[in-house]
């Protein structure tokens, strides 16, 4: 009786593991994953001050608005000259899809988007404060790039 068990015990075994490879794997090789971890890429770009590679990151409708001089100049002046803070560390919630979402009045629908929210902690000649921002991914072209909200 005790070897009829045993292959009971085994296939169990063995269908939890395939369930856990295939819970991992939806996990890693989601779409809010991989939005996500294009997210986290813009940020750490940003809070090591390499903002040519942070703007290559933006989505086409953003580099309309920040031509990539203006944008570099832009976050130096802004971050480091009137904050006075050299970098910055940062926290990314939220993953949420959106469909059909507007960036700014005049500008076509963007037909899935994922939202998060990033926390940037400052640390400068004013003192620590916390800059709270929702942020939007979108795949383009087989890339994840980043989108801001100008809706008002």
């Amino acid at each position: 009786m005790y070897r009829k068990r045993k292959p009971a015990i085994l296939f169990f075994v063995f269908a939890l593991a395939v369930l856990f490879l295939i819970l991992v794997v939806r996990i890693f090789f989601s779409p809010a994953h991989s939005a996500k971890s294009a997210v986290h890429d813009f940020y750490e770009y940003e809070a090591q001050g390499d903002y040519s590679k942070s703007w290559s990151l933006l989505h086409p409708l953003m580099k309309a608005k920040w031509p990539k001089g203006a944008y570099m100049q832009d976050r130096v002046h802004v971050f480091i000259g009137h904050f006075g803070a050299e970098t910055f560390t940062y926290d990314i919630d939220g993953g949420d899809k959106i469909k059909k979402w507007i960036m700014a009045k005049g500008v076509p629908p963007i037909k899935v988007v994922y939202q998060f929210q990033v926390t940037q902690q400052y640390h400068g000649k004013y003192g620590s404060f916390k800059f709270i921002q929702d942020v939007y991914a979108v795949k383009n072209k087989g890339k994840w790039e980043i989108l801001w909200d100008y809706n008002q």
